[in-house]
């Protein structure tokens, strides 16, 4: 029972990860009704950006203090996320408005590997890390109830703690301000946000930065675990079947499919990869995907569309 609640707890774990991804592309979907291929890239360059100013920070100030480091390095990589949702809009996005949902698409293809090009000139190529003074020790708990307790890594219980507060505060952001209104009603239908006065510009802007927020949220978590490297765009290809359990449009549903996903892929992994010679947690999150779109391709909380004619 001790082993099944720490592969369940480490699902849970890795679970909300997932979903702390996803949510830029719901972010981006729910402002622009389009699916953003440049969320991976956009979690490189943000996790890129931490990493080396929280390189280069003691080197130019002389601080000692990790913690002030770290702060000022995660300011100045959110400053380089606005400046990035501040061009993306100048130059692309406002040029694009009323399009079809296939070029706005393909244009999201141009800005990955745009990001990837820039990340790469301006941060370097190496593999970094990224110290945010998390520990990575484990702990053992309930060991009144099992013998030997429960193994769980304190890191991850951390990084879970930060992704599912995260969730918290777009969810209601979302449901409670003007703004977050605002959003929907430009995902909905971009004329009529924009003949009831709704500046479309200045909210794709919006949308874009607080994506880049996540996205490097995302990538500083990511980063501590796995180091910053290129393959990191990687991490936005697991959180693509959790965006089709959840739906495109749902800040909720991102949370229970990541949490799907993440205890899926370890339970499966565990119990059922020794019968077949391993391996399923590479690709069961993609079947998975694929029986709902084949049965409920709205995902979980997604909206259904009905056409009439």
């Amino acid at each position: 029972m001790a082993f099944f609640l720490e592969t369940l707890i480490g699902g849970l774990m890795a679970g909300m990860l997932y979903a702390l991804v996803a949510l830029g592309f719901v972010l981006i979907y729910k402002a622009s009704g389009v699916f953003n291929f440049a969320q991976g890239a956009m979690v490189l360059f943000a996790a890129l950006a931490m990493a080396r100013f929280s390189e280069w920070i003691p080197k130019w100030t002389g601080l000692d203090n990790l913690v002030v480091a770290n702060l000022l390095a995660f300011v100045l990589a959110g400053g380089c996320m606005f400046i990035v949702a501040w061009i993306i809009e100048r130059l692309v996005l406002r040029h694009l408005v009323n399009q079809e949902g296939a070029t706005l698409l393909m244009a999201t293809l141009g800005i990955t590997y745009f990001l990837e090009g820039l990340g790469q000139t301006i941060f370097g190529s190496d593999i970094y890390k990224i110290d945010v003074g998390m520990p990575k020790d484990p702990v053992f708990l309930l060991d009144s109830m099992f013998s030997g307790g429960v193994l769980v890594n304190k890191e991850d219980v951390i990084a879970a703690a930060i992704a599912a507060a995260l969730v918290a505060l777009l969810s209601v952001f979302f449901q409670k301000t003007t703004t977050g209104r605002a959003l929907r009603a430009v995902a909905d239908d971009h004329q009529a946000a924009q003949s009831i006065g709704i500046p479309l510009n200045r909210i794709w802007v919006i949308v874009w930065c607080v994506a880049g927020v996540v996205a490097l949220v995302a990538g500083m978590i990511w980063g501590s675990k796995l180091g910053v490297q290129f393959s990191l765009t990687t991490v936005a290809l697991r959180a693509l079947p959790v965006v089709i359990l959840g739906g495109l449009t749902s800040v909720p549903g991102a949370i229970i499919g990541g949490l799907i996903i993440g205890v899926g892929e370890k339970l499966s992994e565990v119990y059922i990869g020794p019968m077949v010679g391993g391996g399923i947690e590479i690709w069961f999150a993609y079947v998975l995907a694929l029986v709902f779109l084949l049965f409920r391709p709205q995902g979980l909380f997604g909206e259904k569309i009905i056409d009439r004619v």
